[in-house]
């Protein structure tokens, strides 16, 4: 288990967030939370753990969601809700009827329209003065590096083996936490991938590129409802944790839902010294 360093919450510090509510900056540590905002994100300041400070480091930190379909609603949903100080989603597909199910960042009358632009209006239907970036498109390596060197957690929520290990190896390029999750029928999977520490995997340590796996998806799986719901909060739940600097994190650990009995599995997931991904760091 690795816990995350308490100050600054990422390598580097954070960058400052942009202004909104009253118009004032907000620098990491300096209290310049408006009052507006102090109300909106007050039963975070009265965690002990996240404060004043821990809340402005969430609004100073910058969010890149792969994936704007069932994992990236709820992500994108609580990292707005929460604060975040700029969230970037990218996603090339537009929503349609079955997507409805569980996908809660869309409504019936945004059917037709790209998802990232739908979960954009759901984000700012909450929270008006978040920084939200909607790329409508599938990001190449060259895309998905720019995008990765511009955040400090990235959270993937696509639903192809081939995305993420594009997303993983990005990440560890730009020495950038991953949280991933994955759902599919009644069996969800969610771990994190921080190779800032040099003991920690990557997702190609569990995963080798060369190993990919028979492609499933919801289309001829099916997805329970819910299960996207738990496995995106949890997403968000880790992303938050890490640009605040708080608790332990699931860098080392695999969680496996299987939500039929509601029981969670976890294994210990060890660097490979032969991974093709993150052996030279």
């Amino acid at each position: 288990m690795f816990k995350a360093a308490a100050e600054p919450a990422l390598p580097g510090g954070l960058p400052q967030a942009p202004s909104g509510g009253s118009g004032r900056q907000r620098a990491q540590g300096n209290h310049l939370l408006n009052d507006d905002e102090l109300l909106r994100w007050s039963r975070h300041i009265l965690l002990d753990e996240l404060g004043i400070e821990g809340q402005e480091r969430i609004r100073a930190a910058r969010a890149l969601v792969i994936g704007a379909g069932g994992l990236g609603s709820p992500v994108a949903l609580y990292l707005g809700s929460a604060g975040i100080g700029r969230l970037t989603l990218v996603d090339d597909d537009v929503v349609d009827l079955t997507n409805l199910q569980r996908q809660v960042a869309h409504t019936h009358d945004r059917i037709g329209q790209p998802k990232v632009a739908s979960a954009r209006a759901a984000v700012l239907a909450i929270a008006p003065a978040l920084d939200v970036v909607a790329h409508e498109r599938r990001v190449d390596a060259a895309a998905l590096a720019t995008l990765v060197a511009e955040a400090d957690v990235v959270l993937d929520c696509s639903d192809n083996f081939a995305t993420r290990q594009a997303v993983n190896a990005a990440c560890v390029a730009a020495r950038v936490p991953l949280v991933s999750g994955a759902a599919i029928a009644f069996d969800g999977q969610l771990s994190t991938w921080d190779t800032r520490h040099a003991d920690a995997p990557c997702y190609a340590c569990l995963f080798p590129p060369g190993s990919a796996p028979p492609e499933v998806r919801c289309a001829t799986m099916g997805v329970f409802a819910p299960l996207v719901g738990i496995i995106g909060a949890m997403q968000a739940a880790e992303a938050l944790k890490l640009v605040a600097g708080i608790g332990t994190s699931l860098a080392g650990r695999l969680q496996m839902l299987d939500a039929r009995g509601m029981e969670w599995t976890t294994i210990r997931v060890p660097r490979d010294p032969g991974c093709p991904v993150c052996n030279l760091r």
